[in-house]
């Protein structure tokens, strides 16, 4: 697509002068197409690109921190379009099942000390900080709100041979996602 030439008819990709024409116009072509598929790929929030990410940040007043990733980012910012006020308890399971996956996550509501307590699974772990400001943003002011990590318990950690856990820390089989095999 890139090569200018292919687009000449027989008798012209003979001539030398268009030879040299297309010589010069091709890495033009290239550096187009190549801006073209960015633009592409920043339409959407799955294959945006550093500069497709920034925008919508600047958009949106989020700032990112230094030492957060490109999904982090993404991760931030589909949060942010997944906020939906007023809630009901039924879109807020939805977000946080698009956000979390189907069990990512659980919640424990009391209604009689208007709390609201999310527990995330350790698979979520670097996104505790954005459903956290998610939540903020859409649980009613007089809730309060907690979010804190599912640590691993002995219901998961009984399922692996002391051999197998030999091979991680106290501090690990506590706090790392676990992965039975």
């Amino acid at each position: 697509m890139a090569n200018i030439e292919c687009y000449f008819p027989g008798l012209l990709k003979e001539v030398r002068e268009f030879q040299k024409l297309a010589e010069a116009e091709n890495p033009e072509l290239l550096f187009l197409w190549d801006e073209l598929g960015m633009i592409l790929d920043n339409q959407f929030l799955d294959t945006a690109k550093q500069t497709g990410v920034a925008r919508r940040e600047k958009m949106l007043k989020i700032s990112p921190k230094a030492t957060d990733t490109l999904d982090e980012r993404k991760f931030r910012l589909l949060a942010r379009y997944n906020e939906n006020i007023p809630y009901t308890l039924r879109s807020l399971h939805s977000q946080l099942t698009i956000l979390c996956g189907k069990d990512g996550y659980r919640l424990e509501i009391n209604y009689g000390t208007f709390s609201l307590k999310a527990k995330l699974e350790l698979t979520n772990k670097k996104n505790v900080e954005a459903v956290g400001e998610m939540l903020e943003r859409i649980v009613p002011i007089n809730m309060l709100l907690k979010v804190e990590l599912l640590y691993n318990q002995h219901q998961l950690l009984h399922q692996f041979t002391h051999e197998a856990m030999k091979a991680y820390s106290h501090f690990a089989l506590r706090e790392e996602a676990l992965v039975n095999g």
